[in-house]
């Protein structure tokens, strides 16, 4: 399948290498939405995203672990009817994460255009799933991480075979070090990447298959970068333009209030000073693609919350109790559906679908903290 890149704030267009991962005057870039799925494209046979490769640009030879195919769990949540909320549990991921579904599709580009060395950076789980991919790919990777990045997830990095290097200062100062170092390397970003979000882009796909092959009416997600929100416009849209959907779902956002550029953007305010937060997946406080997310946010009707330090660890707690052991993180955007229902964008009688994008096993040290 041909495909091309776009620069999407000027219109330039570039031809589909793998090992670009920006455009000439540093803009981000996708590939353009392609043609849709109906539900006799998805390849039964596969238990991995990749049943829905007829979605994916380029001829991929899959880099897979089984990635996708992640539960869908019904829980009422505080006082609500039960089935009333579904979890999407993503961390029954190779390795404990929605970050797979974006490797497995960037990596797959990256070793079939020969790359035999790459460059990640990541404050956790990003690059312990760039290094598994990576691994089993055959390449050798090295990543970046901040230098308070959870052990368990540094650990976890390290025993894929990756190289670690801790860079001191905050997430920021690591993504600026590994856009440095790009030019010796691959730099295979999963916030910069055009095929990192053709792989979260899946997640839709999946969560319409998982429905009966329609939308929900709402996707609750935490967002950091935002690749869950802009892989979701993609898969959706495409869906939507397929008319194998009616409409598109609500995408309804969280973010810790400590670090909220996607919410400040949305509402159009100053973001608050930033803090550190247990939430330490989201603490990007210049989104590379920020003007993309909002307006992704905007298309779908949806709405964004900023979630204070005591609600994300009250969620966590309560997610534990329901047998759902998310990290911090996660359980921002499950303490955002109180916020998200008392606006009225949760509402009774559709079925809304809450993402929970990480294990609570990759942050022990933080969850001891909140639980005790």
């Amino acid at each position: 399948m041909e495909y091309w890149y776009t620069d999407e704030r000027s219109g330039v267009r570039y031809p589909g290498d793998p090992r670009r991962w920006r455009g000439d005057d540093g803009a981000p870039l996708t590939v353009p939405p392609l043609a849709g799925l109906t539900p006799g494209d998805v390849d039964a046979r596969v238990r991995s995203l990749w049943r829905y490769r007829a979605a994916l640009p380029g001829d991929l030879d899959p880099v897979s672990l089984g990635e996708g195919c992640t539960p869908l769990v019904p829980r009422a949540w505080d006082g609500g009817h039960s089935g009333d909320v579904r979890f999407k549990l993503e961390w029954f991921s190779p390795t404990g994460s929605f970050k797979d579904r974006g490797s497995s599709v960037m990596i797959s580009a990256l070793a079939g255009a020969g790359v035999r060395e790459l460059l990640e950076d990541s404050s956790g789980n990003g690059g312990s799933s760039v290094a598994a991919y990576s691994a089993a790919a055959g390449i050798s990777a090295t990543v970046l991480a901040p230098q308070g990045t959870s052990p368990a997830k540094v650990l976890q990095t390290r025993a894929y075979g990756a190289a670690v290097e801790l860079v001191p200062g905050t997430r920021d100062d690591t993504a600026a070090e590994a856009v440095r170092r790009s030019a010796r390397t691959t730099y295979a970003s999963h916030n910069w990447h055009p095929f990192f979000l053709q792989g979260t882009k899946t997640l839709a796909y999946e969560l319409w298959e998982d429905l009966g092959f329609r939308a929900p009416d709402a996707v609750v997600t935490v967002a950091g970068a935002g690749s869950i929100v802009l892989g979701c416009d993609l898969g959706f849209g495409e869906l939507l333009a397929a008319g194998s959907i009616a409409k598109r779902p609500r995408l309804l956002v969280a973010q810790p209030r400590n670090c909220s550029p996607v919410d400040a953007a949305f509402h159009d305010r100053p973001p608050p000073p930033f803090a550190p937060t247990v939430a330490e997946g989201t603490a990007i406080r210049q989104p590379v693609r920020l003007p993309e997310v909002v307006a992704a946010i905007r298309r779908s009707g949806g709405d964004t919350a900023a979630i204070e330090e005591d609600a994300i660890a009250a969620a966590a707690r309560r997610l534990a109790s329901l047998g759902l052991y998310a990290e911090p993180t996660s359980a921002t955007a499950a303490a955002a559906i109180d916020v998200f229902r008392a606006r009225g964008a949760i509402r009774p009688g559709e079925t809304t679908v809450v993402v929970l994008t990480g294990s609570g096993l990759k942050a022990a040290d933080k969850l001891r903290e909140l639980i005790g």
